[in-house]
């Protein structure tokens, strides 16, 4: 079984994949303070009754970067494993000014959408920053933009409003709200929908053409139901294409 491996910001995501099919995926806060060991405990917690014949990670965070390779290199030495970094064989080409600052995941979620739906497409992630990755009619990751994530702007908005506070992300009775609650509930549900349709729209625009819209990451249902433009969820998206970059890399 090929154990995927994903280290975002906030949260890392894991799963496993039997062939083509994922068996079973897990969330885990990240600490970017983990040692190489603490990650092994977690790992064999987790991996209890799956035998692993391969490991394919990326990571967003250069330090849990470094202890995942300690790792790998003591516990799962005999294992074939792949750390998605530059130089790695992917096949994808990256249409971007420096290369090396585009993050492993955006280059996993591109060759995983050209995968499942072809291009061009946008992939947006939802995650600490919400990323929009934009997938060429070749595969080829032609850019994107960033903005803030949800989380992130609801623990701006709260640190720095003295009569504001976190709430709990639903939806509100109506875009109009009558509370506080309900006022900061649409303004970030709607608003983040809106912000995801309108950069959509303009990226389309570039293009000349619809592109296939797919959400993903682990705040990606907060907006898909208000979004006009996201057309699939893919929420194991980066995983699979560590499962792609693990095959081509094992040819």
């Amino acid at each position: 079984m090929l154990l995927t491996v994903d280290v975002g910001n906030t949260n890392t995501v894991l799963g496993v994949f039997d062939g083509d099919r994922m068996d079973e995926s897990w969330r885990v806060k990240t600490d970017a303070r983990s040692t190489a060991d603490e990650l092994a405990l977690t790992l064999r917690g987790l991996l209890d009754g799956f035998p692993v014949t391969g490991v394919a990670a990326c990571s967003s965070v250069p330090a849990v970067q470094a202890e995942l390779r300690v790792m790998f290199e003591r516990y799962y030495r005999s294992v074939p494993t792949l750390i998605v970094e530059p130089g790695v064989r992917t096949g994808v080409q990256l249409s971007y000014d420096n290369p090396r600052e585009v993050g492993p995941d955006r280059i996993m979620n591109t060759l995983a959408a050209f995968h499942l739906y072809g291009g061009p497409a946008v992939v947006v992630d939802f995650g600490t920053s919400t990323n929009f990755d934009v997938v060429g009619p070749n595969g080829e990751f032609l850019g994107g933009a960033l903005a803030p994530g949800i989380e992130l702007s609801v623990d701006a908005l709260a640190a720095r409003g003295a009569r504001l506070f976190k709430v709990e992300l639903t939806r509100p009775r109506s875009v109009i709200g009558k509370s506080t609650v309900e006022a900061l509930q649409s303004g970030i549900l709607y608003g983040f929908a809106g912000q995801v349709d309108g950069l959509v729209r303009r990226i389309a625009a570039e293009l000349d053409t619809e592109p296939v819209v797919i959400a993903t990451g682990g705040l990606a249902p907060l907006a898909i139901a208000d979004s006009e433009t996201i057309q699939h969820h893919e929420p194991d998206l980066t995983l699979i294409g560590l499962r792609l970059a693990f095959a081509k890399n094992s040819d």
